[in-house]
């Protein structure tokens, strides 16, 4: 499941919520059927891996697996062991003298090989360049598919998402604005470009994202379950970024409306 939305949306404090990093100020939250960090057993079941992928840089590659050992009653030593050897990482090299992507490989190790039922990933891939970025989802995609647990990615690359994910989620200002499968909203989400409308003589299975209008032409995202019929309409599908752009939009507009109503 890809976590979308921009900048102080509040992907990571829902994240650490979800983890029990944080404990909610009104409310509940519950995580595979339990409160988060509510005991030992709960805690064995989620992973988490921060944006900074976090490793002691003092400690070596091979003390990094013996902490985890420590730590975690689910610990999968034979896991750690030999995708650290896959990756070619010299488990006597101290975190701290490994490149950007190895360090979030090295994380991504320990969030494996504690063998979680769900494993949750904020801005895991944020500061590492293409290639890395690349080495590193496919690795999470290969072990999804060889250990059968779920994963909760938040990023801003969009492309990634769209890469690696069945499942979509945008937040915005602390509000779900959408989500769903990715297949299924990208085959429900059209845009309509045409002759000037205003958005209430569209049809009411129209819902309307986001609306841009010059002089004489409308361009519309719009949500709907049927076919578009209306010849004045030049219709176009969504990539999902473009998606993902056009509800965050929506909520700008919306601010911005409000502010002046307000005024």
């Amino acid at each position: 499941m890809g976590l979308v939305g921009p900048n102080g949306a509040g992907k990571t404090t829902l994240l650490k919520l979800a983890s029990g990093q944080l404990e909610p100020t009104e409310g509940a939250i519950t995580v595979l059927g339990g409160r988060p960090a509510a005991g030992p057993a709960q805690l064995a079941r989620v992973g988490f891996v921060a944006q900074d992928t976090p490793v002691y840089a003092g400690l070596s590659v091979a003390d990094h697996l013996r902490l985890g050992e420590r730590l975690n009653p689910r610990w999968d030593a034979a896991l750690a062991r030999d995708r650290i050897a896959r990756l070619g990482l010299d488990p006597a090299h101290r975190a701290g003298r490994l490149s950007g992507g190895q360090r979030a490989q090295l994380a991504l190790t320990l969030g494996l090989a504690k063998r979680p039922e769900l494993l949750i990933l904020d801005e895991p891939v944020a500061s590492l360049d293409p290639l890395a970025r690349r080495e590193f989802l496919q690795g999470l995609m290969e072990a999804t598919v060889e250990h059968e647990f779920s994963v909760v990615l938040s990023s801003h690359l969009v492309s990634d998402l769209e890469r690696v994910c069945d499942f979509l989620i945008v937040l915005v200002d602390s509000r779900v604005q959408v989500a769903g499968e990715v297949e299924r909203l990208l085959a429900t989400h059209h845009r309509l470009t045409g002759p000037r409308r205003e958005p209430d003589r569209l049809p009411g299975d129209q819902h309307v994202v986001s609306a841009r209008h010059t002089a004489r032409q409308s361009t519309y995202v719009v949500r709907t379950d049927g076919p578009i019929h209306d010849p004045a309409w030049t219709v176009t599908p969504l990539a999902l970024e473009d998606l993902v752009l056009a509800y965050m939009d929506k909520r700008t507009e919306d601010r911005r409306v409000a502010l002046e109503v307000r005024r």
